[in-house]
């Protein structure tokens, strides 16, 4: 069994001891070149993908991301090659990121590339290891706003440069073991997908149709809906639900709200980021049982309904609704409106501001069970929903414990705590 030795550095801790230390300007030297002579073609740095062509990385996202325009001189744009790596974010988060490309990224951007002899996947590995990441961002801790790792913080950085042979096989046994790790997760994530389409349907199928099986159907007229119970009525929002404003520009002690992906849910104003407003003008009271809406940025709002559960203040940018009580349930509605249909329904509905204002929302057609119905759908959906929730969340366990479990294994070898067999 080989000798283990204190390396000197806290981020690393025990190496073997006949790794070396090595200051980073002396193993990788920073290009500043402009243009690509082999390829010239925009490339973007990401987290998830490494150094990707801009193009690609809009298809593995699925996301739009913020292009140049088409008649931009890619040639007054840092050089990068493939083998290098990048420094891509402005607060440092998730390590530098590797290219196997040739083309060019924004001059925001450090590229550097190896001097010496190296092996790119041991670095590659090193380069987004957690101890590695939270020494870099020690660097960036006294910056309120952040701000860009410098290639000569990094390249006075010590870093391990361990023996070829063994960086290779380091690389190559983690190379294999997290693509296990990465296709588990992959498939965990298949798993939450699809039980997230179940939830999906559940929700639509209950809405839309009631929970009887055996029940007489008749055209709704609204296309987007199709068949619903005979007995179910349509009716515009307007007559179910009016927009309620009650201004509360003086903060006395009052919750204060946002709508988030996760609902209606209190801010933790100790969090930098849900830090109190300097000026509370337009903050209306919000109501349990009513539904708090973002009529604003609808493109783009990958949740616009929300049940307010507790009271409390919340921003102008949010329309509150209340049901007409003992006729319509406000969380039958909550589950209605929350459904892909009525999202596109509001965006086709939405004005040149990409906004909604009470009266567009007013004219949108929708079903009106019976409330003892809606109360008894809300009910169901509430413990369906639950117990699919309870599965996804296992899931998302497991996804988590993999991921720490990827994390700890590349500490390890790359720091040489364990030794490959």
């Amino acid at each position: 069994m080989r000798e283990i030795k204190d390396s000197g550095f806290d981020w690393i801790g025990k190496t073997p001891s006949d790794w070396q230390f090595i200051k980073g300007k002396y193993v990788f030297s920073q290009r500043n070149s402009k243009g690509n002579s082999i390829c010239l073609q925009l490339l973007s740095p990401s987290q998830k993908f490494g150094v990707v062509p801009q193009t690609l990385l809009e298809e593995l996202t699925t996301q739009n991301v913020v292009k140049v325009k088409e008649d931009t001189d890619l040639t007054t744009f840092k050089t990068i090659h493939n083998g290098d790596f990048c420094i891509s974010l402005r607060s440092f988060q998730g390590g530098f990121e590797y290219c196997t490309y040739e083309g060019v990224v924004s001059s925001a951007y450090q590229v550097f590339y190896p001097m010496v002899g190296i092996c790119d996947g041991y670095y590659k590995f090193l380069f987004k290891d957690k101890s590695f990441i939270e020494k870099m961002n020690s660097y960036t801790i006294s910056f309120r706003d952040g701000k860009n790792i410098a290639f000569s913080d990094f390249g006075d950085t010590y870093i391990p440069y361990p023996p070829i042979e063994e960086q290779k096989k380091i690389a190559e046994f983690l190379d294999a073991k997290c693509s296990e790790i990465d296709a588990l997760v992959a498939d965990i994530q298949a798993q939450i997908e699809t039980l997230e389409q179940y939830k999906r349907s559940t929700i639509a199928e209950a809405v839309t149709k009631g929970l009887e099986s055996k029940i007489e159907l008749k055209d709704s007229t609204l296309e987007w809906i199709g068949k619903v119970p005979v007995h179910w009525e349509i009716k515009p929002n307007k007559y179910l639900m009016k927009k309620l404003k009650q201004i509360q520009p003086i903060y006395d002690g009052e919750d204060i709200t946002s709508l988030t992906v996760n609902g209606v849910i209190k801010r933790d104003l100790d969090n930098p980021s849900g830090k109190m407003p300097t000026s509370f003008d337009g903050y209306q009271f919000v109501y349990p049982g009513n539904l708090l809406m973002c009529l604003f940025d609808i493109d783009v709002t990958p949740r616009c309904i929300g049940l307010i559960k507790d009271f409390g203040l919340t921003s102008p940018a949010y329309s509150q609704f209340v049901l007409n009580k003992g006729v319509d349930a406000a969380y039958y509605y909550y589950y209605y409106l929350n459904l892909d249909f009525n999202k596109e329904l509001l965006h086709l509905a939405k004005n040149q501001r990409h906004s909604l204002n009470e009266e567009q929302f007013g004219a949108i057609k929708t079903v009106v069970p019976p409330f003892e119905e809606q109360v008894a759908i809300a009910k169901y959906l509430d413990e369906r929903c639950d117990e699919i929730n309870k599965c996804i969340s296992a899931k998302q366990e497991q996804i988590s414990t993999l991921e720490a479990y990827k994390k700890s294994i590349i500490f390890e070898y790359v720091t040489g705590k364990k030794e490959i067999e």
